[in-house]
């Protein structure tokens, strides 16, 4: 048994010696295709993981018509916690956000010299459930302060950040479809160059079938020539994933201006860089079946 193995690995390398350009073509091509499919993924997986990261600071601001008293903050903030879809609830004075205002200016805050403290609205802003950080919750909230509160203005980033998600919808959308056509791409090269290989043998393939080898036995080393370029081709596509990942993605989404400074970059887990691995000799042997269906009875 032993043995057996031991030829149908050296005749399966002895085939990808006689044909390195094409072994080379198929071992690129796959690689090539992989990682492309796995960048897409990671592209994706960041924005989505940015997304909801965004979703977290999700506030409505509701600024009032006139400050009420002290009293009255106390009351309201208590009515608006009770809401099931508010978390937090936090009173912004009209002194506290001339503050703000002013530490937001820096270096030219001296230009509000001799501005009324009064002159920017009172606000309260509300942090949503987790559940309710949608365009529906945010809507049911609206409808409850302006029934609760002498509102002047209502802001929230809902909106745009619906739209950044139908981006990624997008982005997931496109990442199969050219995931699918690159793979099929990599399937079609790799089943051609072991057809090539199988039509330059075919005497001796029909020889061996006249002395009694079995289909087995003829088929099995060009599974393995497969399997062996697909094994090569994803430890290929994870070493130019992860070169892709530290100098080309890495830096677009970290100098991205919406991008935390905090925010971590998500790369593929062990056990996905394992999948990443045997996809690539899945791909080979599925190549390699292609063409014995064409050469070889099964």
């Amino acid at each position: 048994m032993l043995d057996k193995f031991r030829y149908f690995i050296m005749r399966a390398l002895r085939n990808m010696r006689q044909w390195p350009f094409l072994c080379s073509a198929s071992i690129l091509t796959m690689a090539i295709a992989l990682a492309a499919v796995a960048m897409f993924f990671l592209v994706v997986v960041n924005i989505e993981q940015l997304a909801l990261r965004w979703t977290k600071e999700i506030q409505v601001i509701a600024y009032l018509q006139k400050a009420p008293s002290q009293q009255n903050v106390a009351a309201l903030t208590m009515k608006l916690k009770q809401i099931p879809e508010v978390e937090s609830v936090k009173y912004v004075s009209q002194g506290d956000a001339m503050q703000r205002f002013k530490k937001h200016l820096g270096a030219d805050a001296s230009l509000l010299e001799g501005v009324s403290r009064d002159l920017l609205p009172a606000s309260f802003e509300l942090g949503l459930q987790s559940e309710f950080r949608n365009q529906q919750g945010i809507a049911t909230v609206i409808e409850q302060l302006e029934n609760t509160l002498d509102v002047d203005d209502l802001r929230y980033g809902q909106q745009w950040l619906e739209r950044f998600n139908n981006f990624a919808k997008v982005m997931r959308f496109v990442s199969i479809i050219l995931g699918g056509f690159l793979l099929f791409a990599a399937l079609f090269i790799v089943s051609n160059t072991i057809k090539l290989t199988l039509y330059a043998r075919r005497d001796e393939l029909e020889i061996m079938a006249l002395v009694g080898a079995t289909m087995r036995f003829i088929k099995i080393p060009f599974m393995l020539e497969g399997a062996i370029q697909g094994l090569v081709g994803g430890l290929l596509s994870l070493l130019l994933l992860t070169l892709f990942f530290v100098f080309i993605t890495s830096r677009g989404l970290n100098s991205f201006w919406l991008t935390p400074t905090d925010f971590d970059l998500l790369f593929l887990t062990l056990n996905q860089q394992i999948i990443l691995v045997l996809s690539g000799v899945v791909l080979g042997v599925l190549g390699s079946l292609s063409s014995l269906r064409r050469f070889v009875r099964l």
